[in-house]
């Protein structure tokens, strides 16, 4: 799934500017692996340091440098936005790191790995048995097919954590209003209401990022199955965006703006505004990415939270994590190889786990805080029930901006739920035009 951090904005210009990383590295000669005798790794991840990824990360950079004597690490956050933006220009460049976080899916990864910038990392993978550490439904972002489409073909990201959309909720609220968790739509809809009737606006929602597309999949996803979602994610067959999953999201969601349960004023609010309004205590409820947990567990101190899966929905917006992946033109690959092992140490996914994180290879033993059990415990009910259904913005380049585009309008009046959905297939459609579909 895209999504947006916390940080720096930069464009091209910007960020070309500030490329003074090229990637160094051991020279071409006779070592048994490529880059095996370079002397740098440069890394580059858009995880905040006290995320759990950026923890689990921090760690397994200092077990590689333990391992690894003489080789320097030169680590690099970047925003989500640089790499997003300019990933292409990145690694046609001689400025390419060695081993990069990116975002999966066909608009992301499966798109440079069509245009021949990833390491096919598939021997790799098999070797060090990444592969057998990722269930099926995991290991559908880490493949792509000749023309860039995931599920199938060769191995270009591993990912060492998984995500999924939940529902995060105000428990002092939730005791106020005499509320309980909601096990159906019906339900969910029922205690939206209630906070309404006492004049409190429901859900923390973030329009001008990637959040209001969450709530729009998940409505839709509650009429779908698994096919429905190979269809539309996968290409299987044609997808109706008149049919009755899209169309019951993008018409329930302007029924939840008109009832109150959205602010009008939410078109404008960025993800990053949406979280902190959570945790402040200002809405009830928040739909959104288990990439939230660890950091309200660090920054809720005023209420007791919890969280609980879309009501009565078998699907959910979720995948494996962002992949680490090894650009075509790194000079230290068999060194990037290593990090990636590392970070799926046993002790890697343990502390990743235990940080509110999603480890994919943990022992269950291993998580020792409640909070964390319950946030594995609920992907693993979704994972094992082939629940995950990726996300809406993955199945065409540029899509994002054309769901958040979307989203906005029926947050501010200016769209209807069918303008909207004309809207979106039109994109759609020229994406299977162009792959001959």
């Amino acid at each position: 799934m895209i999504r947006s951090r916390a940080g720096l904005s930069a464009g091209a210009l910007l960020l070309a500017a500030s490329l003074g990383l090229a990637a160094c590295g051991g020279s071409d000669d006779s070592s048994s692996e490529e880059g095996a005798d370079a002397k740098v790794l440069s890394l580059w991840h858009y995880e905040g340091p006290n995320s759990a990824m950026g923890i689990a990360w921090n760690k397994a950079i200092e077990e590689f440098k333990s391992s690894h004597p003489g080789v320097e690490v030169k680590f690099e956050e970047k925003s989500f936005e640089q790499i997003q933006q300019n990933a292409q220009m990145i690694l046609n460049s001689d400025s390419a790191p060695d081993i990069m976080e990116y975002n999966k899916g066909n608009a992301t990864a499966g798109l440079l790995s069509k245009q021949g910038l990833l390491t096919d990392l598939t021997e790799e993978s098999s070797k060090r048995g990444w592969d057998k550490a990722l269930n099926s439904s995991l290991q559908t972002t880490t493949k792509y097919d000749d023309d860039g489409i995931m599920g199938s073909g060769k191995t270009f990201g591993v990912p060492n954590y998984a995500e999924y959309v939940e529902v995060y909720y105000n428990k002092d609220l939730f005791k106020k209003y005499n509320l309980q968790v909601p096990t159906t739509l019906d339900e969910f809809t029922k205690v939206m209401d209630t906070f309404v009737q006492n004049k409190v606006t429901p859900l923390a929602v973030g329009g001008a990022e990637y959040p209001a597309q969450q709530i729009l999949y998940s409505l839709a996803l509650s009429k779908a199955d698994r096919a429905w979602v190979d269809d539309y994610q996968l290409y299987k067959n044609k997808v109706d965006f008149k049919g009755p999953q899209l169309k019951y999201g993008a018409d329930t969601f302007k029924q939840w703006v008109d009832k109150g349960y959205i602010a009008k004023n939410s078109a404008g609010i960025k993800a990053e505004d949406m979280g902190v309004s959570f945790t402040q205590g200002k809405f009830p409820i928040m739909i959104s990415g288990s990439w939230w947990y660890g950091r309200f567990v660090n920054e809720i101190k005023g209420f007791e939270w919890g969280t609980f899966l879309f009501p009565g929905n078998k699907l959910h917006p979720g995948s494996s994590g962002n992949l680490w992946v090894v650009p075509e033109k790194s000079k230290a690959k068999a060194l990037a190889y290593d990090f990636i092992d590392i970070t799926m140490k046993p002790e890697i996914q343990a502390l990743l786990g235990n940080n509110g994180g999603v480890p994919v290879a943990a022992d269950a033993a291993a998580i020792t805080d409640p909070k964390n059990k319950e946030l594995i415990e609920n992907f693993n009910k979704v994972s094992g029930e082939d629940g995950l259904a990726f996300y809406p913005d993955w199945p065409a380049p540029g899509y994002y901006d054309v769901l958040v585009a979307g989203v906005q309008g029926l947050i501010n009046g200016s769209k209807t739920p069918d303008q909207v959905l004309d809207e979106i297939a039109k994109p759609y459609d020229e994406n299977l035009a162009d792959l001959g579909k």
